[in-house]
């Protein structure tokens, strides 16, 4: 089966892909900065990190983690309104504002991280996997507004 929908969940998986060698690619040299022995270290969790390293360098991965989170979401209702035949056109439109749009969240999070700007990017992108749950299930249920 091919869907348009599907460039834009395989666009965001890529460029989750990439937030994952930037993490670290920042964190490893933050590490050993704070001259954190990675050779040897044993367990710990990211909070033990956090307040070993410089704020500036767990941006990335708090990013990383952001990527896993929502967009679950987004690859659900992409992948049903493929399986739907509704995976083209708006929809795919749609997808394509979404990956933009978290690209966006990505850059400025990891670079300025000014809350505001990621909020607003946050929101909008929101809106656009609302929509596209609101046609998958208007499809679903045979809803039109013609």
């Amino acid at each position: 089966m091919h869907s348009a929908i599907f460039g834009p969940v395989i666009a965001l998986i890529g460029w989750t892909l990439i937030m994952w060698l930037w993490m670290y690619a920042t964190r490893i040299p933050a590490m050993k900065r704070a001259r954190i022995d990675v050779a040897n270290l044993t367990g710990g969790t990211g909070a033990d990190l956090r307040a070993k390293i410089e704020t500036k360098a767990q941006w990335p991965a708090d990013n990383y983690n952001h990527l896993l989170e929502q967009p679950v979401l987004f690859y659900a209702i992409c992948i049903v309104l493929a399986l739907m035949g509704q995976g083209d056109n708006l929809n795919a439109t749609i997808a394509w504002v979404y990956v933009v749009l978290r690209i966006a969240h990505s850059l400025i999070q990891v670079t300025t991280n000014r809350v505001i700007i990621r909020f607003s990017l946050f929101a909008l992108a929101t809106i656009a996997l609302i929509m596209l749950t609101v046609h998958a299930a208007m499809a679903y249920w045979g809803v039109s507004f013609h």
